[in-house]
């Protein structure tokens, strides 16, 4: 009878579920090589072909779909498992694997992650920062952070913010050069800073609202980034105008480093969630997050 190691397997699932040798022995933290042995040798114990291999990528053939989709559940079962063993510790330990963007860090994770790290000492936080619609759940992520609005209604979602808005803002430079702009249709003529917000994705339109009226404006200019606080950082330079997150700007608009305009036009936005998957255990280590984290305004 055909047998397999717990470890071919979990190489087997990361393959499968990544797409990709290099991808998978990243995560395992072993040589790609070694993993592509490790995979044949497993195809040879079992005498059938578990993934399709071209020049540019991998996928699972249809016994290795069929695998795949019986196995992942138990090894999540699993990992939740060895995650619900904290309960027995002192303290909540383990990794929290959270993506999520800058603003949302530099605005609500930050003011409490000195805090939350002395509190649980033997909790490692994983923060990465990624303006795309992540699957969390494909990518193993523990939860993601968005505006509620643009989340599943199949997750489970926690307030971490108020309702906030964004402001036009530029510096005393930027408008010596340029007369301050009165409506918002104005913009066209400004160099303005956008952000795209992944690599295939439209330049953002700066939206606003006025009468009841949502529109949206695009700006023109000669940078992009994919980083709202670099957006930001540019606009303190004087390269152009920017639309950012109000309490971003905050301190600089404070001390007079930068200038805010169309403050009427300017809407308000749901607050940005942490969300997570109905069907996710949550350790000690992940409740501690959501209560440090959690609105409570």
């Amino acid at each position: 009878m055909a047998q397999a190691k717990i470890n071919d397997l979990q190489a087997f699932l990361a393959v499968a579920q990544d797409q990709s040798f290099t991808k998978a022995a990243a995560r395992l933290d072993i040589t790609p090589s070694a993993l592509s042995h490790t995979i044949r040798a497993l195809e040879e114990r079992l005498g059938v072909r578990l993934l399709a291999r071209t020049t540019r990528n991998v996928a699972p053939t249809e016994a290795g779909e069929r695998l795949m989709r019986s196995i992942a559940p138990l090894f999540d079962q699993i990992a939740a498992e060895l995650e619900a063993l904290g309960e027995l510790r002192d303290k909540p330990a383990g990794t929290i694997r959270i993506t999520c963007t800058d603003d949302a860090i530099e605005l609500y994770l930050r003011p409490v992650l000195a805090q939350f790290l002395k509190s649980y000492p033997d909790i490692i936080l994983e923060l990465f920062v990624d303006y795309g619609f992540t699957n969390i759940v494909e990518e193993r992520f523990d939860a993601g952070i968005r505006l509620g609005e643009a989340i599943s209604k199949d997750m489970i979602a926690v307030r971490i913010s108020p309702d906030w808005r964004l402001a036009v803002v530029g510096s005393p430079a930027c408008f010596e050069r340029y007369p301050q702009p009165s409506t918002p249709y104005e913009l066209t003529n400004y160099p303005c800073i956008n952000i795209r917000h992944r690599p295939s994705g439209a330049i953002y339109a700066w939206e606003f609202e006025k009468d009841g009226k949502a529109f949206t404006v695009k700006g023109e200019g000669q940078l992009v980034f994919n980083s709202i606080v670099h957006v930001l950082n540019a606009a303190l330079d004087g390269i152009g105008l920017a639309y950012v997150p109000e309490a971003l700007a905050a301190p600089y608009l404070a001390d007079g480093r930068l200038k805010e305009v169309l403050a009427d036009w300017c809407p308000y936005f749901e607050g940005f969630h942490l969300y997570y998957p109905h069907r996710r255990q949550a350790s000690p280590a992940f409740s501690a997050f959501v209560d440090a984290v959690r609105y409570q305004g």
